[in-house]
């Protein structure tokens, strides 16, 4: 039993690094490599002033390379008034184990900007992301070969477009410049299906979790997806398309939904959409009449469902709430959602985490799409779309002409679509989340000693990246 009582939560970037620790021991390495890979290669703080209204504001931000094993290092931007320097340290630090762990061949970054986005309109925004790009990109923090940044909290397509034109206009001889980020709109480079990505990504995640019974029963559940009653915490982007997808396309029965200013319940299930829209008009979730209303949301974090799933900030489920965590499975659609202190109590308990590092993976998977893509510069599925619609013609023409009859038009239409850029890129998100939830699973099974879910993802990834320093020939 781990003996929690009395101690103090470790601070976010402690806890990645203990949870590290803990995973290392499991992991063969030479002296001193263990060290090297845990540790922050570099972090730049920048100050600088933009004139808005006629007056002079002077913003601070961050851009942390936690690890340049493999270029570029990626990582998003999160813009909010309470990011500071360990958060973006310890972000950076998730990204690259996560990019381990789906065979992502990038080093982990991250960037913040200590800005309330709401406070300011949209051409404010502008000057301000340009600015910050600029400070970034003439120190080498931002380029298609070394660092390329996506979106986080805060920031989204609109201000990755600005960032990536920012760095054009500095380096206009770079043919791959549409390449200096990704997440950005589909007119300017991007690429379908990455807005949603994370999201799907979570729900790839928890579906291969249920073609395991026996991890489900590990977790104290049977069955599939369908009927399961899940709370979700945070309807962002991420946690809106992890909702919508489980809810309209596995059955799952969303309960509840808990936001910044409380929380709504229904135990019939709500609509997420419904939610959704109410939240954008309204800023929240007060006043909602489909649910009852509960002004202090992290008490919902404690109802009792069958499926936990985090998707706002960081240490929100800790040592001094953990005991009262209901939930058998928690996923981590959040980076660091469970502290340190309260994952050991969870594990003590039974509870299953399906750990961040896996599964909100799915938001740099597709962002490595994008970025071959703009590479390569053309889009997926260009040259061969229609060719796969040939060759299915001609099957359909050999099936009837064997059958003697016209198949049905659906199908028909199975045969002859050819693959659409989305339709690509989920088939390859899909497989990267199956092929490594199966690789945490195995490490899991494969000793006794491995403790849970959390410990196997971090011993593959450090195991992945120490064999990338040693094969070349740190």
């Amino acid at each position: 039993m781990n003996n929690t009582k009395g101690k103090t939560e470790p601070s976010f970037l402690k806890s990645v690094g203990l949870m590290f620790d803990r995973a290392v021991k499991f992991v063969e390495l030479p002296e001193g490599l263990g060290d090297q890979i845990k540790a922050c290669n570099s972090v730049f703080q920048v100050q600088f002033p933009v004139k808005l209204n006629g007056r002079i504001e002077i913003f601070t931000g961050w851009r942390a390379v936690h690890s340049e094993h493999r270029l570029p290092a990626k990582g998003g931007i999160r813009y909010a008034p309470k990011v500071n320097q360990e958060e973006v340290e310890a972000l950076a630090a998730l990204m690259t184990y996560k990019c381990a762990i789906v065979d992502v061949p990038y080093g982990g970054s991250k960037g913040g900007l200590v800005i309330d986005p709401r406070k300011y309109n949209a051409d404010q925004l502008e000057q301000i992301t340009r600015r910050f790009a600029r400070e970034l990109a003439k120190r080498g923090y931002i380029s298609p070969s070394t660092n390329v940044p996506a979106p986080d909290m805060g920031t989204g397509p609109r201000e990755m477009s600005w960032i990536a034109d920012t760095y054009k206009h500095l380096h206009p001889t770079d043919i791959n410049h549409i390449a200096a980020t990704t997440g950005k709109p589909v007119s300017q480079g991007g690429i379908r299906g990455r807005v949603e990505a994370t999201g799907r990504g979570v729900q790839y995640a928890l579906r291969e979790f249920f073609r395991h019974p026996e991890d489900v029963r590990h977790a104290g559940l049977e069955g599939d997806l369908d009927e399961k009653r899940m709370i979700i915490q945070g309807l962002g982007n991420v946690g809106y398309h992890a909702a919508r997808f489980l809810s309209d396309e596995d059955g799952v029965k969303v309960i509840a939904v808990i936001e910044r200013d409380g929380a709504v319940v229904n135990e019939r299930g709500l609509d997420i959409d419904d939610v959704a829209r109410f939240l954008r008009h309204f800023g929240g979730v007060r006043g909602y009449s489909e649910g009852r209303y509960f002004e202090n949301g992290t008490e919902i974090l404690e109802m009792e469902c069958d499926i936990l799933l985090p998707a706002a900030l960081e240490s929100q489920i800790t040592v001094y709430n953990a005991d009262r965590i209901k939930a058998p499975l928690i996923v981590e659609a959040a980076n660091g959602p469970v502290t340190y202190l309260a994952d050991a109590k969870l594990r003590d308990r039974g509870v299953v985490i399906l750990p961040d590092i896996y599964v909100n993976a799915g938001g740099v998977t597709v962002s490595y799409f994008e970025w071959i893509k703009n590479l390569s510069h053309i889009r997926f599925g260009r040259l061969e779309r229609r060719y796969e619609e040939l060759k299915g013609q001609q099957i359909v023409e050999i099936l009837e002409s064997l059958l003697n009859k016209k198949l049905p038009t659906y199908e028909r239409k199975a045969f002859t679509d050819g693959a659409r850029e989305l339709d690509l890129v989920r088939s390859g998100l899909d497989d990267t989340m199956r092929a490594a939830y199966r690789e945490i699973r195995e490490k899991f099974y494969s000793r006794e000693e491995i403790p849970d879910f959390r410990t196997a993802a971090y011993a593959v990834a450090i195991k992945k990246i120490s064999t990338s320093y040693i094969e070349m020939g740190i």
